[in-house]
């Protein structure tokens, strides 16, 4: 009896404790979430279109009559618009058009070499089709190292090589692959377009225009350390103690890590057509050119910086120098 008491009183005060330590995990999720939303709407907005893309895949399958005659094959509309939809117009454009490029070369590349397997017979047909898929499995994996080809081209040759595989490799006889080819290769043209068409038309974000508000920014930022340097550096003389707690002093470090957003923004942009001031073929590449300056410009005052953590007494010296 006195053992199931303790039991009892273990398990009464236990259930409150894990019940609070839930609900505290709860609040703290839900403060995530909100500052998430709250930091950049976007998110929430674009969430949402990815919602509303693969309804209107749903809707056009029961609504359109000739999506019956497709299949199994409509889940690739469906897969095309979770893999091609992104937060930006220039990555959604790009996947979209990398994905409906590949399919189309990969698939008629391979229903060629799957004929000309099937005519050198069963033990020939083996032979051929291994070596082709390695050799273009390999040919495409290395153009995938060149830098150029690997930021604008590398989703594309990854789903070159998958649908390659798949079609040549197939057991299907000829005709079924035709069939196979063209009913994928609708479908994920089909998917693309929702896509695309989604995010350029509700709420579209552009990446170029992020790019220039960036570059701006980090401007802004030197410039406000600067402006903060001379008032402490020459007017605040009475003050003995070292300076560190004003918001200028870090504001700038942003910049120091700015290369490779910088660079993925700018190989994005280059998808995205004319809108607002960012007419075709505007000058991205100068974008890089300006914030390779800037962050130059922020190791330089990263290392001014470290005269406003010394003691004035060491201020006076270097302010008589200048």
């Amino acid at each position: 009896m006195a053992l199931d008491a303790q039991q009892t009183r273990g398990f009464t005060h236990t259930w409150p404790t894990s019940l609070e330590k839930s609900w505290a995990k709860l609040v703290k999720v839900t403060k995530m979430v909100k500052k998430l939303g709250q930091d950049d709407p976007r998110r929430i907005i674009h969430s949402l279109k990815v919602g509303f893309a693969l309804a209107l895949v749903l809707l056009l399958q029961q609504f359109h009559p000739s999506f019956y005659g497709f299949g199994a094959n409509i889940i690739w509309a469906v897969i095309t618009v979770v893999l091609v939809l992104e937060f930006s117009v220039g990555a959604t454009l790009g996947k979209g058009l990398n994905r409906m490029l590949a399919t189309l070369l990969a698939g008629a590349l391979g229903v060629a070499i799957h004929r000309i397997a099937t005519l050198s017979g069963e033990k020939g047909k083996v032979v051929l089709s291994s070596t082709f898929v390695i050799v273009i499995a390999a040919t495409a994996t290395f153009m995938r190292f060149f830098p150029r080809l690997k930021a604008r081209y590398d989703y594309g040759l990854v789903i070159f090589m998958l649908t390659f595989c798949m079609v040549s490799l197939s057991d299907n006889t000829e005709d079924e692959l035709w069939k196979m080819a063209y009913e994928r290769l609708l479908t994920i043209i089909i998917g693309s377009c929702i896509a695309i068409m989604v995010c350029i038309c509700i709420c579209p974000v552009w990446v170029g225009e992020d790019l220039h508000n960036q570059i701006t920014g980090s401007i802004e930022k030197l410039a406000d350390f600067l402006e903060g340097f001379g008032d402490d550096y020459f007017k605040n003389s009475e003050n003995t103690e070292a300076v560190d707690d004003e918001p200028f002093l870090h504001r700038y470090k942003s910049v120091l890590s700015s290369k490779s957003s910088e660079q993925t923004m700018a190989v994005l942009a280059r998808w995205e057509p004319c809108h607002g001031r960012f007419r075709f073929r505007h000058p991205w590449k100068q974008y890089l050119e300006i914030g390779k300056l800037l962050r130059l410009c922020a190791y330089k005052i990263e290392a001014l910086s470290v005269y406003l953590l010394h003691p004035k007494e060491v201020w006076y010296y270097h302010r008589n120098i200048i």
